[in-house]
This record gives structure tokens, C-alpha cells and sequence, in this order.
């Protein structure tokens, strides 16, 4: 869903080889720092950072529109710079070629907030009422979820041991489960049960986590699709949870992602570089010595 487009138009700034940020102001929770330097042959070199972390704690993630950038000197054409600020990209860069040493600039900006969806809850105990299609029931937190011993079975390793003649619990009418919430088994079984609910960016780091524990493969696969081709998270936590969690198109994806001295120290900064595996730390570094 769109939100209403926030519109902001700049002081004039002079830009010369000694700026760096021009201005910085707040319109309707995007915080802007504007920055601008005139390097060689002219040519003058703009930046935008971008700061909605306001906007979005309100449930947006993502904002598209348009930077105008204007020289008062007609130095230089008005030139239009499309927009698109997602978590993993929130700064814009645009280069201009001027006509003298210095310069007075301004800028003006139409923004549109996207506000993700809002995801209907499932209703788990009408998913998991009792039926005909059901031959075993599995409490979680005092509650009954009654199941299908063989399509769980087919999913699940876990499931497939469990219900075996093997384990006392594959002769038990009840089989308890424990150490685990209602909701978040629930979430795992309704993401490959009959009418299946796919990821999201809010669900994939429980379900890895429910998914790794009771061995659905399945699962792991879907959100590795999901993370490659849907996903906004940034780049660090998507490398650790490729690693964690065995996801090796993921993996690979990430490391290739490592294509500049300023992601390297961006991952190097973050939390998750600490918990990579040595063997994705030897990845991504050996990926690093061939670019540089």
C-alpha cells in the first residue's frame, strides 16, 4: 500500500572543492543529509543519506520517487535521479558535470512510502481441527493439533522417526511435544501443510530456526528461495543465516554480493560476522583477495 507522497525542497547550498554535507533536514520521518564536493574536471559529486527508521517502526519498507538536483548558475541541466530506499539501500549517489570551480546548488525530492502488507493470521486450531484425512494428534502447550502421520512423515525426518514402531511415541494416541510454542509449531506446520503459508521477512529466522530443528528440508528450501528473490534483509544477517542453516545458493549469492571495499567493512562491522562458520569467513575473504 502507498502512502502520501512527502515532498521537500532544499535552501540554496554553494558547492565547491572544500564542502562535504550541505544540509540535513527532517520532512514527515525521513531524515535527509545532503553532501556535495566539486572533484576534477569540474565535475561535482552529490550524495543523499537517507533515515526513515521512523517511518519504518509505521510499517513501511520501501520508499520510491525522484531527486531533483538544480545549479541556479545553469552550470549545469536540472538532473532527475530515481529513487528506490529499501533496507539494504538507503543512500543515493549521483555525479554531474559542471562548469566551474564552485557552484550554487539546490535539490528537491517526491517520495512515496510502500507499507508492507498486513498479514492475515492464520487460524491455526480450524488448520488443525480434528478430520477425517487425521490419524494421530501432537499437543503443543496443552493444545491438540491433529495431524497425518504420512504426509508429516514425508516432510520430516524428525516426524518420520517419531512415528515409527521404534519410539513408544508412534504408539500413543496423543504424542506430546515439547519445548516449543503453540504458535511457532504451528507457523513451521502451516508452511508445507495442505494450503501452505509462504515466508516472510518476519517469519524466516523462527522458521530456519523450527525448520533445522525438526529436519523439514523443505522448509529450508523455500525460504532460501524466498530469501534470493523476494527478500529485503541486509546482506550480513542473509550471509549468517546461509551459513547457519546450510543454504548453499544462498551462500554463494552473498559472498558473490561482496563486491566492494565498503561491504567487506560493513560485514566486518556487524554482529553476524562473528558467528560465520571459518569456512564462510575463508569464503568470503578468498572472494575479497581476488577483487583486490
Amino acid at each position: 500500500m502507498k502512502g502520501d507522497t512527502v515532498e521537500y525542497k532544499s535552501v540554496e547550498c554553494r558547492v565547491d572543492s572544500s564542502t562535504n554535507v550541505l544540509e540535513t533536514k527532517s520532512q514527515n520521518g525521513i531524515k535527509c543529509a545532503w553532501s556535495g564536493k566539486v572533484i576534477n574536471s569540474y565535475q561535482i559529486n552529490f550524495t543523499w543519506k537517507f533515515d526513515w527508521n521512523v517511518l519504518k517502526s509505521q510499517g513501511v519498507d520501501e520508499i520510491t520517487g525522484h531527486i531533483f538536483v538544480y545549479s541556479r548558475n545553469n552550470w549545469f541541466s536540472t538532473t532527475k535521479i530515481d529513487v528506490k530506499l529499501t533496507e539494504n539501500n538507503q543512500e543515493i549517489i549521483k555525479q554531474v558535470q559542471g562548469q566551474n570551480t564552485y557552484d550554487t546548488v539546490s535539490y528537491e525530492y517526491f517520495l512515496i512510502p510502500h507499507y508492507a502488507p498486513v498479514l492475515e493470521k492464520r487460524d491455526y486450531d480450524k488448520m488443525f481441527a480434528q478430520s477425517d484425512q487425521n490419524d494421530t494428534i501432537l499437543v503443543v502447550d496443552g493444545k491438540k493439533l491433529h495431524v497425518n502421520k504420512t504426509f508429516l512423515s514425508y516432510h520430516s525426518e524428525f516426524f518420520r522417526a517419531l512415528f515409527s514402531s521404534n519410539f513408544k511415541e508412534g504408539q500413543m494416541d496423543e504424542i506430546p511435544i515439547g519445548d516449543v510454542s503453540y504458535d511457532d509449531f504451528a507457523l513451521l506446520l502451516s508452511t508445507f501443510y495442505p494450503n501452505p503459508v509462504f515466508p516472510n521477512d518476519s517469519t524466516v529466522e523462527k522458521l530456519l530456526e523450527m525448520a533445522s530443528r525438526f529436519m523439514v528440508s523443505s522448509v529450508i528450501n523455500i525460504i532460501e528461495y524466498h530469501l534470493m528473490n523476494n527478500s529485503k534483509i541486509n546482506s550480513e544477517k542473509m550471509l549468517w543465516m546461509a551459513d547457519e542453516y546450510v543454504m548453499p545458493k544462498l551462500l554463494e549469492k552473498c559472498i558473490r554480493g561482496l563486491n566492494t571495499a565498503e561491504k567487506a567493512k560493513k560485514l566486518d562491522q556487524s554482529p553476524e560476522y562473528k558467528k560465520l562458520s571459518d569456512s564462510a569467513k575463508a569464503k568470503a575473504l578468498d572472494r575479497l583477495i581476488k577483487l583486490f
